[in-house]
């Protein structure tokens, strides 16, 4: 599961989250990047109601600080009361496929409290008050056997905020992606005996997008739709 203790508190975190919208789809990657900045959807969960109730907890779990446990044992009777648990049947392909499960539970969980966090972080750091004392940004991953080897690799990165590789490689980086970042100043770099600049030169693949057809690349290490930083394009936090 992963650790939300980022040192945080989780005001910036809780106001992005309430800021989202709403949106019903049916397959993740009818929502890319800006999108799933902008708006609250969970793939499959086809009512508003259902939108709203798991919203309503991941939210409380954010301003509460409440683990994975609280928040499943909380939704999954409501899931099932509502019928939205174990498998279905879609009706446009007559195709079984998965509804609620601790499984996918786990996943919107880890997937919206981390995004909540790094947006909220983001902000913090994109203070101009902080950007003046704390002009650089470094890429600290897990570094433990759970952690993806491009991660790993990544861990240690410092780059002066605006780099543009920031656009691509601020955290989350995927499913479960457990990374952060924090900041640091011209003192620190000279305390510590950091320097500037990437530890590794990106790779890429080519990724289609099932829902339109559209080729692109992707840093090795991101997962397909993951390669943005949901902080800088979302309007509200600038």
């Amino acid at each position: 599961m992963i650790d939300f203790d980022l040192g945080l508190t989780p005001e910036k975190a809780l106001e992005y989250f309430r800021s989202k919208g709403y949106r019903i789809t049916w397959d993740w990657y009818e929502m890319l990047r800006e999108d799933h900045a902008r708006a609250f959807t969970v793939a499959k969960a086809a009512k508003m109601d259902l939108l709203e109730d798991i919203r309503s907890e991941i939210e409380r779990a954010i301003a509460e600080g409440t683990t994975f446990d609280d928040f499943k044992n909380r939704i999954i009777p409501t899931l099932q009361r509502k019928g939205w648990w174990g498998e279905g049947i879609d009706e446009s392909t007559g195709e079984i496929v998965q509804l609620g499960s601790p499984w996918r539970l786990s996943t919107i969980f880890n997937t919206n409290i981390q995004t909540a966090y790094q947006v909220g972080h983001y902000r913090q750091m994109s203070d101009p008050d902080v950007l003046r004392e704390r002009p650089y940004w470094r890429y600290v991953a897990v570094m433990d056997d759970r952690t993806r080897p491009e991660h790993a690799a990544w861990h240690g990165t410092i780059l002066p905020a605006d780099d543009p590789w920031w656009d691509t490689h601020y955290p989350p980086n995927g499913w479960n992606c457990r990374c952060t970042v924090v900041s640091v100043s011209d003192a620190e770099l000279e305390r510590r005996g950091w320097e500037i600049g990437k530890t590794t030169e990106d790779r890429y693949y080519e990724w289609r997008n099932p829902n339109t057809g559209e080729i692109e690349k992707v840093p090795v290490g991101i997962d397909a739709g993951w390669n943005y930083n949901p902080g800088k394009v979302y309007p509200g936090l600038r």
